[in-house]
Protein backbone atom coordinates (compact mmCIF):
# COMPACT_ATOMS: atom_id res chain seq x y z
CA UNK A 1 0.00 0.00 0.00
CA UNK A 2 1.06 3.52 -1.23
CA UNK A 3 -1.08 5.35 0.67
CA UNK A 4 -3.19 4.59 3.93
CA UNK A 5 -6.30 3.56 3.22
CA UNK A 6 -9.23 5.41 4.44
CA UNK A 7 -11.37 4.26 7.55
CA UNK A 8 -14.82 3.71 8.02
CA UNK A 9 -17.53 5.36 10.32
CA UNK A 10 -16.75 2.64 12.36
CA UNK A 11 -13.39 2.58 12.45
CA UNK A 12 -12.88 5.54 13.57
CA UNK A 13 -14.79 5.50 16.21
CA UNK A 14 -13.33 2.63 18.00
CA UNK A 15 -9.83 3.92 17.60
CA UNK A 16 -11.19 7.34 19.32
CA UNK A 17 -13.88 5.44 22.00
CA UNK A 18 -11.12 5.21 24.40
CA UNK A 19 -11.01 9.43 24.43
CA UNK A 20 -14.55 8.78 26.53
CA UNK A 21 -12.99 7.19 29.71
CA UNK A 22 -10.03 9.12 29.48
CA UNK A 23 -12.04 12.51 29.52
CA UNK A 24 -14.53 11.08 32.06
CA UNK A 25 -11.64 10.69 34.11
CA UNK A 26 -10.03 14.27 33.56
CA UNK A 27 -13.57 15.35 33.68
CA UNK A 28 -14.09 14.56 37.42
CA UNK A 29 -10.54 15.97 38.47
CA UNK A 30 -11.67 18.99 37.03
CA UNK A 31 -14.95 19.70 38.40
CA UNK A 32 -13.69 18.30 41.88
CA UNK A 33 -10.84 18.35 42.79
CA UNK A 34 -10.39 22.13 43.58
CA UNK A 35 -13.69 21.27 46.25
CA UNK A 36 -12.10 18.49 47.65
CA UNK A 37 -8.80 20.46 48.33
CA UNK A 38 -10.95 22.95 50.12
CA UNK A 39 -13.14 20.23 51.96
CA UNK A 40 -9.80 19.06 53.21
CA UNK A 41 -8.80 22.84 54.73
CA UNK A 42 -6.77 24.49 51.55
CA UNK A 43 -7.60 28.36 50.82
CA UNK A 44 -8.33 29.61 47.89
CA UNK A 45 -4.92 31.29 47.82
CA UNK A 46 -3.49 27.36 48.12
CA UNK A 47 -5.41 25.78 45.31
CA UNK A 48 -2.96 26.65 42.33
CA UNK A 49 -0.08 25.48 44.01
CA UNK A 50 -1.50 22.23 44.43
CA UNK A 51 -3.17 22.20 40.97
CA UNK A 52 0.58 22.82 40.23
CA UNK A 53 1.36 19.06 40.25
CA UNK A 54 -1.02 18.36 37.21
CA UNK A 55 0.05 20.35 34.69
CA UNK A 56 4.25 19.73 35.49
CA UNK A 57 3.90 16.22 35.37
CA UNK A 58 2.37 16.54 31.98
CA UNK A 59 5.86 18.49 30.57
CA UNK A 60 7.53 15.47 31.89
CA UNK A 61 5.36 12.21 31.11
CA UNK A 62 4.35 13.27 27.35
CA UNK A 63 7.69 13.09 25.75
CA UNK A 64 8.75 10.94 27.34
CA UNK A 65 5.96 8.81 26.54
CA UNK A 66 5.68 9.42 23.63
CA UNK A 67 9.45 8.83 22.91
CA UNK A 68 9.13 5.37 23.89
CA UNK A 69 5.95 4.29 22.58
CA UNK A 70 8.06 5.79 19.09
CA UNK A 71 9.90 2.61 20.00
CA UNK A 72 8.25 0.21 20.87
CA UNK A 73 6.17 -2.57 19.12
CA UNK A 74 4.96 -5.93 20.87
CA UNK A 75 1.36 -8.03 20.80
CA UNK A 76 -0.29 -4.90 21.54
CA UNK A 77 1.07 -2.97 18.83
CA UNK A 78 2.37 0.71 19.36
CA UNK A 79 0.76 2.77 21.48
CA UNK A 80 -2.15 0.41 22.97
CA UNK A 81 0.14 -0.91 25.45
CA UNK A 82 0.88 2.73 26.99
CA UNK A 83 -2.87 3.49 26.95
CA UNK A 84 -3.94 0.50 28.48
CA UNK A 85 -0.85 0.46 31.32
CA UNK A 86 -2.39 4.39 32.22
CA UNK A 87 -5.99 3.72 32.28
CA UNK A 88 -5.50 1.03 35.15
CA UNK A 89 -3.26 3.20 37.11
CA UNK A 90 -5.80 6.53 36.63
CA UNK A 91 -8.58 3.86 38.02
CA UNK A 92 -6.82 2.51 41.09
CA UNK A 93 -6.20 7.01 41.84
CA UNK A 94 -9.66 7.50 41.16
CA UNK A 95 -10.55 4.46 43.71
CA UNK A 96 -8.39 6.54 45.99
CA UNK A 97 -8.69 10.06 45.78
CA UNK A 98 -12.24 10.33 47.40
CA UNK A 99 -10.97 8.44 50.37
CA UNK A 100 -7.74 10.04 50.99
CA UNK A 101 -8.75 12.08 54.08
CA UNK A 102 -5.84 14.54 54.36
CA UNK A 103 -4.97 17.42 51.81
CA UNK A 104 -1.44 15.76 51.28
CA UNK A 105 -2.74 12.54 50.69
CA UNK A 106 -5.03 14.24 48.10
CA UNK A 107 -2.37 16.65 46.26
CA UNK A 108 -0.67 13.53 46.06
CA UNK A 109 -3.23 11.28 44.18
CA UNK A 110 -3.67 14.25 41.79
CA UNK A 111 -0.16 13.93 40.97
CA UNK A 112 -0.47 10.23 40.40
CA UNK A 113 -4.10 10.39 38.33
CA UNK A 114 -2.47 13.21 35.92
CA UNK A 115 0.71 11.33 35.74
CA UNK A 116 -1.56 8.24 34.59
CA UNK A 117 -3.85 9.93 32.69
CA UNK A 118 -1.01 11.59 30.42
CA UNK A 119 0.21 8.06 29.76
CA UNK A 120 -2.95 7.39 27.99
CA UNK A 121 -3.20 10.45 26.59
CA UNK A 122 -0.50 11.03 24.63
CA UNK A 123 -0.42 7.76 22.58
CA UNK A 124 -4.01 8.19 21.67
CA UNK A 125 -2.96 11.84 20.04
CA UNK A 126 -0.54 9.65 18.43
CA UNK A 127 -2.53 6.67 17.22
CA UNK A 128 -4.91 9.07 15.38
CA UNK A 129 -2.41 10.31 13.19
CA UNK A 130 -0.89 6.42 12.73
CA UNK A 131 -3.63 5.62 11.65
CA UNK A 132 -5.83 8.19 9.42
CA UNK A 133 -5.10 9.45 5.93
CA UNK A 134 -4.54 13.03 6.44
CA UNK A 135 -8.01 13.63 4.73
CA UNK A 136 -9.34 12.29 7.69
CA UNK A 137 -7.53 13.32 10.40
CA UNK A 138 -9.87 16.31 11.03
CA UNK A 139 -12.54 13.95 11.24
CA UNK A 140 -10.83 12.09 13.27
CA UNK A 141 -9.47 14.54 16.06
CA UNK A 142 -13.61 15.82 16.21
CA UNK A 143 -14.27 12.41 16.83
CA UNK A 144 -11.65 12.58 19.80
CA UNK A 145 -13.53 16.04 20.59
CA UNK A 146 -16.78 14.55 20.64
CA UNK A 147 -16.30 11.35 22.80
CA UNK A 148 -14.40 14.07 25.51
CA UNK A 149 -17.39 16.40 25.23
CA UNK A 150 -19.66 13.42 25.78
CA UNK A 151 -17.43 11.66 28.91
CA UNK A 152 -16.88 15.12 30.39
CA UNK A 153 -20.90 15.94 30.33
CA UNK A 154 -21.62 13.01 32.53
CA UNK A 155 -18.65 13.17 34.81
CA UNK A 156 -19.20 16.57 35.62
CA UNK A 157 -22.98 16.22 35.97
CA UNK A 158 -22.16 12.42 38.21
CA UNK A 159 -22.37 14.45 41.84
CA UNK A 160 -25.36 17.08 40.67
CA UNK A 161 -27.24 13.48 39.56
CA UNK A 162 -26.30 11.53 42.06
CA UNK A 163 -27.75 14.27 44.77
CA UNK A 164 -31.16 14.36 43.25
CA UNK A 165 -31.16 10.80 43.38
CA UNK A 166 -30.91 10.62 47.02
CA UNK A 167 -26.89 10.46 47.81
CA UNK A 168 -25.44 12.27 50.82
CA UNK A 169 -24.09 15.68 49.29
CA UNK A 170 -22.85 17.20 52.12
CA UNK A 171 -20.27 15.94 55.04
CA UNK A 172 -18.62 16.48 58.06
CA UNK A 173 -15.46 18.75 58.43
CA UNK A 174 -12.66 16.93 56.32
CA UNK A 175 -14.61 14.38 54.76
CA UNK A 176 -16.11 14.16 50.96
CA UNK A 177 -19.18 14.18 50.46
CA UNK A 178 -20.94 10.62 48.63
CA UNK A 179 -21.92 12.17 46.12
CA UNK A 180 -18.17 13.32 44.65
CA UNK A 181 -16.99 9.46 45.89
CA UNK A 182 -19.51 7.38 44.22
CA UNK A 183 -19.02 9.45 41.36
CA UNK A 184 -15.32 8.86 41.28
CA UNK A 185 -16.41 4.94 41.51
CA UNK A 186 -18.13 5.35 38.68
CA UNK A 187 -15.73 6.88 36.38
CA UNK A 188 -12.86 4.20 37.19
CA UNK A 189 -14.85 1.45 35.56
CA UNK A 190 -16.27 4.14 32.76
CA UNK A 191 -12.35 4.75 31.84
CA UNK A 192 -11.25 1.09 32.14
CA UNK A 193 -14.18 -0.64 30.18
CA UNK A 194 -13.62 2.38 27.48
CA UNK A 195 -9.91 2.31 27.02
CA UNK A 196 -10.40 -1.75 26.65
CA UNK A 197 -12.80 -1.66 23.93
CA UNK A 198 -10.51 0.96 21.56
CA UNK A 199 -7.98 -2.15 22.50
CA UNK A 200 -9.77 -4.92 21.27
CA UNK A 201 -11.05 -3.20 18.50
CA UNK A 202 -8.78 -1.75 16.45
CA UNK A 203 -5.01 -2.75 15.44
CA UNK A 204 -1.64 -0.77 14.43
CA UNK A 205 0.57 -0.16 11.36
CA UNK A 206 3.46 -1.65 11.96
CA UNK A 207 6.68 1.18 12.07
CA UNK A 208 8.06 -0.18 8.63
CA UNK A 209 4.20 0.33 7.04
CA UNK A 210 4.03 3.71 8.48
CA UNK A 211 7.08 4.65 6.55
CA UNK A 212 6.13 3.19 3.57
CA UNK A 213 3.10 5.55 3.15
CA UNK A 214 3.49 7.94 0.79
CA UNK A 215 2.17 10.96 2.87
CA UNK A 216 4.61 10.51 5.37
CA UNK A 217 6.93 13.25 6.32
CA UNK A 218 10.79 13.16 6.48
CA UNK A 219 12.32 13.18 9.79
CA UNK A 220 14.26 16.54 10.55
CA UNK A 221 17.48 15.98 10.96
CA UNK A 222 18.07 16.61 15.01
CA UNK A 223 21.70 18.91 14.45
CA UNK A 224 22.16 20.66 17.14
CA UNK A 225 23.59 24.22 17.65
CA UNK A 226 25.30 23.39 21.21
CA UNK A 227 26.68 27.12 21.25
CA UNK A 228 23.30 28.32 20.73
CA UNK A 229 21.66 25.96 23.32
CA UNK A 230 24.61 26.74 25.95
CA UNK A 231 23.82 30.35 25.39
CA UNK A 232 20.38 30.28 25.78
CA UNK A 233 20.75 27.75 29.21
CA UNK A 234 22.87 30.27 30.96
CA UNK A 235 20.27 33.31 29.75
CA UNK A 236 17.17 31.48 31.55
CA UNK A 237 19.03 29.81 34.05
CA UNK A 238 20.60 33.67 35.26
CA UNK A 239 16.68 34.99 34.51
CA UNK A 240 15.64 32.33 37.06
CA UNK A 241 17.89 33.52 39.58
CA UNK A 242 17.44 36.80 39.57
CA UNK A 243 13.63 36.03 39.84
CA UNK A 244 14.17 33.92 42.67
CA UNK A 245 16.29 36.91 44.61
CA UNK A 246 13.68 39.32 43.40
CA UNK A 247 10.89 37.56 45.24
CA UNK A 248 13.22 36.85 48.30
CA UNK A 249 14.24 40.63 48.90
CA UNK A 250 11.12 42.18 47.82
CA UNK A 251 9.04 39.73 50.12
CA UNK A 252 6.64 38.73 46.88
CA UNK A 253 4.45 36.05 46.80
CA UNK A 254 5.75 32.86 47.04
CA UNK A 255 4.29 31.80 44.27
CA UNK A 256 6.37 33.30 41.88
CA UNK A 257 9.22 30.85 43.21
CA UNK A 258 7.62 28.27 40.80
CA UNK A 259 8.09 30.80 37.69
CA UNK A 260 11.50 31.15 38.49
CA UNK A 261 12.22 27.37 39.63
CA UNK A 262 10.57 26.63 35.85
CA UNK A 263 12.88 28.97 33.96
CA UNK A 264 15.96 27.30 36.21
CA UNK A 265 14.52 23.83 35.04
CA UNK A 266 14.33 24.91 31.43
CA UNK A 267 17.74 26.45 31.35
CA UNK A 268 19.85 23.95 32.93
CA UNK A 269 18.16 21.39 30.12
CA UNK A 270 20.14 23.64 27.53
CA UNK A 271 22.83 23.52 29.50
CA UNK A 272 22.38 19.47 29.43
CA UNK A 273 21.96 19.82 25.60
CA UNK A 274 24.97 21.80 25.36
CA UNK A 275 27.26 19.31 26.61
CA UNK A 276 25.91 16.27 26.34
CA UNK A 277 27.07 13.43 23.52
CA UNK A 278 24.73 10.64 23.63
CA UNK A 279 21.56 9.53 22.67
CA UNK A 280 19.30 9.07 26.06
CA UNK A 281 15.96 9.46 26.11
CA UNK A 282 16.32 13.21 27.67
CA UNK A 283 18.87 14.12 25.15
CA UNK A 284 16.85 13.00 22.44
CA UNK A 285 13.76 14.76 23.39
CA UNK A 286 15.16 17.94 24.01
CA UNK A 287 17.32 17.81 20.51
CA UNK A 288 13.74 17.12 19.24
CA UNK A 289 12.70 20.01 20.83
CA UNK A 290 15.46 21.98 19.20
CA UNK A 291 14.99 21.55 15.51
CA UNK A 292 10.86 20.88 16.05
CA UNK A 293 8.51 22.01 12.54
CA UNK A 294 7.91 25.55 11.98
CA UNK A 295 4.29 24.54 12.84
CA UNK A 296 4.71 23.62 15.54
CA UNK A 297 6.72 26.64 16.62
CA UNK A 298 3.37 28.93 15.33
CA UNK A 299 1.08 27.16 17.10
CA UNK A 300 3.05 27.25 20.24
CA UNK A 301 1.77 30.52 21.08
CA UNK A 302 -2.21 29.12 20.00
CA UNK A 303 -1.80 26.87 22.83
CA UNK A 304 -0.23 29.27 24.75
CA UNK A 305 -3.07 31.76 25.66
CA UNK A 306 -5.49 28.93 24.45
CA UNK A 307 -4.66 26.89 27.94
CA UNK A 308 -3.91 29.35 30.47
CA UNK A 309 -7.11 30.28 29.84
CA UNK A 310 -8.56 27.14 30.19
CA UNK A 311 -6.31 26.45 33.28
CA UNK A 312 -7.63 29.87 34.89
CA UNK A 313 -11.90 28.82 34.04
CA UNK A 314 -10.81 25.04 35.71
CA UNK A 315 -9.77 26.08 39.47
CA UNK A 316 -11.47 29.26 39.73
CA UNK A 317 -14.96 28.83 38.71
CA UNK A 318 -16.19 26.97 41.84
CA UNK A 319 -14.65 29.47 44.10
CA UNK A 320 -15.79 32.48 41.90
CA UNK A 321 -19.62 31.24 41.54
CA UNK A 322 -19.84 30.03 45.01
CA UNK A 323 -19.05 33.85 45.89
CA UNK A 324 -20.65 35.66 43.62
CA UNK A 325 -23.61 33.82 42.46
CA UNK A 326 -24.38 31.77 45.61
CA UNK A 327 -23.04 34.09 48.37
CA UNK A 328 -21.07 31.92 50.30
CA UNK A 329 -17.02 31.34 50.52
CA UNK A 330 -17.34 28.72 53.71
CA UNK A 331 -16.98 25.34 51.87
CA UNK A 332 -18.95 23.60 54.49
CA UNK A 333 -22.10 25.69 54.01
CA UNK A 334 -25.04 24.45 52.32
CA UNK A 335 -25.10 27.35 49.70
CA UNK A 336 -21.23 26.62 48.86
CA UNK A 337 -21.91 23.07 48.10
CA UNK A 338 -25.24 23.98 46.08
CA UNK A 339 -22.96 26.45 43.79
CA UNK A 340 -20.03 23.32 43.36
CA UNK A 341 -22.87 21.45 41.99
CA UNK A 342 -24.00 24.07 40.03
CA UNK A 343 -20.50 24.60 38.82
CA UNK A 344 -20.61 20.64 37.99
CA UNK A 345 -23.74 21.28 35.71
CA UNK A 346 -21.95 24.07 33.70
CA UNK A 347 -19.17 22.28 33.28
CA UNK A 348 -21.46 19.25 32.29
CA UNK A 349 -23.41 22.10 29.94
CA UNK A 350 -19.86 23.45 27.90
CA UNK A 351 -18.73 19.78 27.56
CA UNK A 352 -22.16 18.81 25.95
CA UNK A 353 -21.80 22.11 23.76
CA UNK A 354 -18.24 20.54 22.73
CA UNK A 355 -19.56 17.29 21.56
CA UNK A 356 -22.66 18.89 19.50
CA UNK A 357 -19.86 21.21 18.38
CA UNK A 358 -17.51 18.65 17.50
CA UNK A 359 -20.24 17.55 14.85
CA UNK A 360 -20.55 21.13 13.41
CA UNK A 361 -16.57 21.88 13.21
CA UNK A 362 -15.22 19.36 10.03
CA UNK A 363 -18.46 21.46 8.03
CA UNK A 364 -16.72 24.72 9.45
CA UNK A 365 -13.47 23.77 8.14
CA UNK A 366 -14.66 22.36 4.96
CA UNK A 367 -15.88 25.91 4.32
CA UNK A 368 -13.72 28.50 5.90
CA UNK A 369 -10.63 26.89 6.73
CA UNK A 370 -8.80 25.37 10.08
CA UNK A 371 -7.40 28.52 10.73
CA UNK A 372 -10.47 30.87 10.33
CA UNK A 373 -12.69 28.39 12.11
CA UNK A 374 -10.05 28.09 15.01
CA UNK A 375 -9.76 32.16 15.54
CA UNK A 376 -14.19 32.24 15.65
CA UNK A 377 -14.78 29.36 18.38
CA UNK A 378 -11.84 30.69 20.63
CA UNK A 379 -13.27 34.52 20.24
CA UNK A 380 -16.96 32.78 21.06
CA UNK A 381 -15.36 31.01 24.05
CA UNK A 382 -13.65 34.35 25.23
CA UNK A 383 -16.91 36.65 25.05
CA UNK A 384 -18.64 33.15 27.24
CA UNK A 385 -15.76 33.37 29.93
CA UNK A 386 -15.77 37.73 29.96
CA UNK A 387 -19.75 37.16 30.24
CA UNK A 388 -18.98 35.22 34.18
CA UNK A 389 -18.72 38.63 35.67
CA UNK A 390 -21.56 40.40 33.66
CA UNK A 391 -24.34 37.61 34.41
CA UNK A 392 -25.57 37.24 38.22
CA UNK A 393 -28.45 35.45 37.72
CA UNK A 394 -26.75 31.50 38.32
CA UNK A 395 -29.16 29.44 35.80
CA UNK A 396 -27.98 32.24 32.96
CA UNK A 397 -24.42 31.09 33.07
CA UNK A 398 -25.53 28.11 31.37
CA UNK A 399 -25.17 30.63 28.14
CA UNK A 400 -21.95 31.23 27.87
CA UNK A 401 -21.30 27.94 28.57
CA UNK A 402 -22.35 27.63 24.78
CA UNK A 403 -19.09 29.93 23.88
CA UNK A 404 -16.66 27.66 26.03
CA UNK A 405 -18.10 24.52 24.40
CA UNK A 406 -17.22 25.75 20.79
CA UNK A 407 -13.55 26.73 22.12
CA UNK A 408 -13.17 23.77 24.06
CA UNK A 409 -13.81 21.54 21.17
CA UNK A 410 -11.93 23.58 18.79
CA UNK A 411 -8.94 23.37 20.72
CA UNK A 412 -9.07 19.90 21.28
CA UNK A 413 -9.27 19.28 16.89
CA UNK A 414 -7.67 21.72 14.99
CA UNK A 415 -4.13 22.35 16.18
CA UNK A 416 -3.79 18.82 16.04
CA UNK A 417 -5.02 18.83 12.57
CA UNK A 418 -2.83 21.89 11.89
CA UNK A 419 -0.03 20.10 13.22
CA UNK A 420 -0.15 16.09 12.60
CA UNK A 421 0.56 16.74 8.54
CA UNK A 422 3.95 18.22 9.50
CA UNK A 423 5.33 15.36 11.83
CA UNK A 424 7.23 12.24 10.73
CA UNK A 425 5.55 9.18 11.27
CA UNK A 426 8.74 7.66 13.05
CA UNK A 427 8.31 10.52 15.26
CA UNK A 428 4.84 11.62 15.84
CA UNK A 429 4.72 10.22 19.61
CA UNK A 430 7.27 12.05 20.39
CA UNK A 431 6.51 15.62 18.75
CA UNK A 432 2.73 14.95 20.47
CA UNK A 433 4.34 14.91 23.35
CA UNK A 434 6.85 18.21 23.02
CA UNK A 435 3.94 19.92 22.03
CA UNK A 436 2.40 19.19 25.18
CA UNK A 437 4.86 21.58 26.40
CA UNK A 438 2.78 24.53 25.07
CA UNK A 439 -0.51 23.23 27.02
CA UNK A 440 1.39 22.74 30.22
CA UNK A 441 3.71 25.58 30.40
CA UNK A 442 0.99 28.11 30.36
CA UNK A 443 -0.77 26.19 33.10
CA UNK A 444 2.12 26.27 35.02
CA UNK A 445 2.53 30.10 34.79
CA UNK A 446 -1.36 30.34 35.53
CA UNK A 447 -0.35 28.55 38.60
CA UNK A 448 2.39 30.77 39.57
CA UNK A 449 1.00 34.26 38.80
CA UNK A 450 -3.23 34.22 38.77
CA UNK A 451 -3.50 34.01 42.92
CA UNK A 452 -0.94 37.09 42.43
CA UNK A 453 -2.22 39.14 39.70
CA UNK A 454 -6.24 38.23 41.62
CA UNK A 455 -4.79 39.65 44.98
CA UNK A 456 -2.93 42.72 43.68
CA UNK A 457 -5.58 43.74 41.05
CA UNK A 458 -8.90 42.51 42.06
CA UNK A 459 -9.15 42.47 45.70
CA UNK A 460 -8.32 38.67 46.03
CA UNK A 461 -11.87 37.81 44.22
CA UNK A 462 -11.87 34.70 42.10
CA UNK A 463 -14.25 35.97 38.95
CA UNK A 464 -12.16 37.40 37.35
CA UNK A 465 -9.76 35.09 36.85
CA UNK A 466 -12.24 33.79 34.32
CA UNK A 467 -12.14 37.55 32.60
CA UNK A 468 -8.36 37.07 32.47
CA UNK A 469 -8.60 33.69 30.58
CA UNK A 470 -11.62 35.30 28.12
CA UNK A 471 -8.64 37.45 27.29
CA UNK A 472 -6.66 35.17 26.63
CA UNK A 473 -8.90 33.27 24.17
CA UNK A 474 -9.38 36.47 22.44
CA UNK A 475 -4.99 37.06 21.57
CA UNK A 476 -5.03 33.07 21.28
CA UNK A 477 -7.78 33.58 17.99
CA UNK A 478 -5.29 36.30 16.55
CA UNK A 479 -2.41 34.01 17.20
CA UNK A 480 -3.69 31.68 14.73
CA UNK A 481 -3.68 33.79 11.77
CA UNK A 482 0.33 33.62 11.92
CA UNK A 483 0.04 29.75 11.60
CA UNK A 484 0.90 28.16 7.88
CA UNK A 485 -2.52 25.96 6.92
CA UNK A 486 -1.56 22.93 5.29
CA UNK A 487 -3.17 21.72 2.32
CA UNK A 488 -5.89 19.04 1.76
CA UNK A 489 -4.37 16.03 1.18
CA UNK A 490 -5.67 12.71 0.27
Amino acid sequence: MMHKPRLTFWQIWNTCFGFLGIQFAFGLQNANVSRIFQTLGASVGDIPVLWMAAPFTGLIVQPLIGYASDRTWGRLGRRRPYFLAGAVLTTLALLWMPNSGALWIAATLLWMMDASINVSMEPFRAFVGDQLPTAQRPLGYAMQSFFIGVGAVVASLLPYLLARLGVSNVAGPGSIPDTVRDAFYIGGAVLLGSVLWTVCSTREYPPEQLHAFADDVAACETSVNRSSALRHGLLWSMAGVIGAALVHVYALDKQLYLLAAGLVAFGLSQLWLSVSRGNGMFTQVMADLHVMPQAMRQLAWVQFFSWFAMFAMWIYTTAGVAQVHFGSTDPQSQAYNDGANWVGVLFGAYNGFAALAALVIPLMVRRWGLRISHLVNLWLGGAGLVAFLLIRDPHWLLLPMVGVGIAWASILSLPYALLSDNLPAEKMGVYMGIFNFFIVIPQLLAASVLGVLLRVFFHGQPIYALVLGGISLLVAGLAVLRVNEPAAGA
